[in-house]
């Protein structure tokens, strides 16, 4: 009796700590199995694949664990991964989670010394590539005789990557893609549509001009020519459309 009293307090220690480390293990292992990622959405990504997107997320210790990554990705802004800013992870149940991306406004690209270098809306240079990417339009016209990645294209006016971003803006809105925006030395826009160009003129009422030629597209469809749009408002009646030579 004598041993038990005077070990009861060591029994008791013992106990409560063989409990807390079974309420642990517990946890731990509800933590590990229980949280195990098997269904991956990824929404709001253009410039990757939703297989890269994955691989980005779920990278090292715990990647697979939805619990961890929605706190890892909880209002975290992304650095080292060009086009994104910030990617956050929800759970939606257990073993699934939706990554959404939330990417850099990307308002064009130009092409130098055989790549293509994407800017942003105030025309930082954000990504040099060997690979276009679609939805982001080609940008011919600019003036420059260099390129700095993280610095803004050497151009003379910084006021047309307000109007090309406009652009890219509007034709994403009227769900219009275009292969490329043509800046011509006296500031007019040419848009090219496959074989067809649009000549739109100086910056001006693109909104009225872009939303109604996306109407008119689909009629020039298998055409090739020139689009006159370049004094066009809302009382615009007749547009005409000069065809090529054959």
């Amino acid at each position: 009796m004598e041993f038990f009293r005077n070990h009861r307090s060591i029994f008791i220690t013992a106990l409560i700590v063989t409990l807390m480390l079974a309420g642990i293990g517990a946890l731990a292992y509800h933590f590990f199995t229980d949280y195990h990622v098997s269904t991956v959405y990824v929404d709001g990504n253009t410039h990757y694949s939703d297989v890269e997107i994955k691989d980005m997320v779920m990278d090292g210790f715990l990647g697979d664990n939805s619990l961890f990554l929605s706190l890892k990705y909880k209002d975290k802004s992304i650095e080292g991964i060009p086009f994104v800013s910030k990617m956050d992870v929800t759970i939606v149940d257990n073993n699934t989670i939706r990554i959404n991306v939330y990417e850099k406004a990307t308002a064009g690209y130009v092409e130098f010394l055989e790549r293509y270098m994407y800017f942003d809306k105030d025309g930082v240079v954000i990504e040099a590539s060997d690979q276009k990417t679609h939805g982001i339009p080609m940008v011919t016209g600019l003036k420059f005789d260099h390129v700095v990645i993280y610095e803004p294209l050497p151009v003379e006016d910084k006021a047309i990557f307000e109007s090309i971003l406009s652009i890219t803006q509007l034709v994403n809105k009227y769900n219009l893609s275009i292969d490329r925006i043509y800046f011509a030395p006296n500031g007019t826009v040419t848009l090219y549509f496959d074989n067809v160009k649009v000549a739109l003129g100086l910056p001006e009422n693109m909104d009225e001009k872009i939303m109604k030629l996306q109407y008119m597209l689909p009629e020039l469809e298998g055409k090739s020519g020139t689009l006159r749009m370049e004094n066009y408002t809302e009382d615009t009646k007749n547009i005409s459309f000069d065809p090529d030579d054959n």
